[in-house]
């Protein structure tokens, strides 16, 4: 089981936490990743492209011209789809995009990711972010002390909504809720920052004397939010 030291926000060192193998320690299934990434973008696609056939147009009630006898071709209506202004032929149509994933690719999916980040060094975790006022300059220097450059993944608790604010208008920088985790956020950043109460784990954390509960992976983590999840 590997460990990782905790930080504060000054970078300061507070002990160490352990990393569960069964999150941060697989080996990442790649195939699994890439049909739950799918399925989350797909889901992200409103779907609402919309044509109009022949029946939905205006017009075209009449025959333009006889059945025979005129040297030119047959035509019932001029909404047809090879007329200027008809409709539409097998054009798009509202439509969902959806895509059904099992819930254990789903967890997989994001243990794959979260294997991914800790092997190349990328996940750090804070002691607790403790802002009695949210600051954007705070934040910065907290982001400056800890070294997290490039897109950073702020993975935030219920009880962190100063820092939810502090973080809100650094644009390299994305704000989670635990709950919502997911492994297509997590593979777009560069850097992934947990708290000791929001670092994943699959039993208890190794420093019960100074860490709150854990949040367990497989029960309240979802991937991607309420419009993101590709059930």
């Amino acid at each position: 089981m590997a460990s990782i030291d905790v930080r504060d926000t000054s970078g300061a060192s507070k002990g160490s936490v352990d990393l569960d193998d069964e999150l941060f320690g697989i080996e990442p299934n790649m195939a699994v990743l890439h049909q739950v990434v799918t399925a989350q973008l797909a889901a992200r696609r409103s779907g609402t492209q919309n044509t109009r056939t022949r029946s939905e147009v205006a017009g075209g009630g009449a025959k333009p011209w006889k059945q025979k006898g005129t040297g030119r071709a047959r035509q019932g209506s001029i909404r047809s789809p090879q007329w200027r202004g008809g409709g539409v032929a097998l054009g798009p149509k509202p439509r969902s995009y959806r895509q059904r994933t099992p819930k254990k690719m789903i967890r997989l999916a994001l243990r794959s990711a979260l294997s991914d980040r800790a092997a190349e060094n990328k996940v750090l975790v804070v002691d607790r972010w403790g802002w009695d006022t949210p600051r954007t300059r705070d934040a910065v220097a907290a982001l400056e002390a800890l070294g997290a450059t490039g897109r950073v993944l702020v993975v935030l608790g219920d009880d962190d909504a100063v820092a939810a604010l502090a973080f809100r208008n650094l644009q390299h920088v994305h704000v989670l809720a635990a709950a919502e985790l997911n492994a297509y956020d997590v593979l777009c950043s560069d850097l992934v920052v947990f708290t000791r109460a929001t670092l994943p784990t699959a039993g208890p954390v190794a420093d019960t004397a100074t860490a709150p509960a854990a949040t367990p992976v497989d029960t309240p983590v979802t991937v991607g939010s309420s419009e993101e999840a590709a059930e």
